[in-house]
């Protein structure tokens, strides 16, 4: 007997985790006619908040501080989330995007350019890098997930996850997130990435994520649909701060 799985609803899941933090969400339009994906950020302190998502030429997008003089510390939060590498589509929540995206152009896997990095040193939290990469192929696509995190806060202990979806399925997408809830501490994401139900509406999603986030919390979000038969992208970004 065929075994079936009850997927969760991404507006209930995220209007009862007033921080998730970063999430990123790969999955399949429920017509099957489209790729999604989606990333969102979020933050506490003034300086994480001060963020706004823009386009790159290249169809990425990258971080920008909104207010120029509140900038303290770009490291951990001006990077590049999303990068576009001939068929492949490469999200996340650092500058390991650019680890992959440079590590998959010289014909390395996904896998082994994450192996070289480890989570973020921002003790005592060492937010876990979530990262994925999806892959189109003559009309269908895969995806990947994954997360680097500390072994429960000990940072002399990394932990590697990886995740592989090779068929898609309609109506369907996984969404991986940074922390598990909030925290002091902040307590990393456990477990497998999950499986949410999505429909077909790129608008639809969009205002749905947005809204269902945490109104003190949120700062961007970016989602993108993509026309598995035509190869056709149709992005949003919305900024808290415009």
């Amino acid at each position: 007997m065929l075994q079936t799985m009850s997927l969760i609803d991404i507006k209930t899941e995220l209007n009862q985790n007033s921080y998730p933090g970063r999430g990123i969400i790969m999955g399949k339009s429920a017509d099957g006619k489209n790729a999604v994906i989606a990333y969102f950020i979020m933050g506490r302190s003034e300086n994480s908040r001060n963020r706004i998502f823009e386009e790159n030429s290249d169809c990425g997008i990258r971080t920008k501080a909104y207010d120029e003089s509140k900038l303290i510390d770009p490291s951990l939060i001006i990077y590049s989330p999303v990068r576009v590498l001939g068929n492949h589509t490469i999200v996340t929540n650092g500058d390991q995007t650019d680890t992959v995206f440079e590590c998959m152009d010289e014909g390395l896997t996904f896998e082994q350019a994450l192996r070289t990095r480890t989570f973020e040193p921002d003790a005592p939290n060492f937010t876990p890098r979530i990262s994925g990469v999806l892959e189109l192929s003559e009309g269908s696509f895969s995806y990947k997930l994954s997360i680097l995190k500390s072994n429960f806060g000990n940072e002399a202990s990394v932990q590697r996850f990886f995740y592989e979806y090779d068929s898609p399925v309609n109506g369907e997408a996984h969404f991986i997130h940074t922390y598990q809830c909030d925290g002091d501490p902040i307590p990393s994401f456990l477990g497998e990435p999950k499986a949410i139900a999505i429909g077909n509406c790129m608008d639809e999603f969009s205002n749905m994520l947005w809204n269902s986030l945490n109104e003190d919390n949120k700062v961007s979000l970016f989602t993108r649909f993509i026309n598995l038969e035509t190869g056709e992208i149709t992005s949003k970004i919305i900024n808290k701060y415009k």
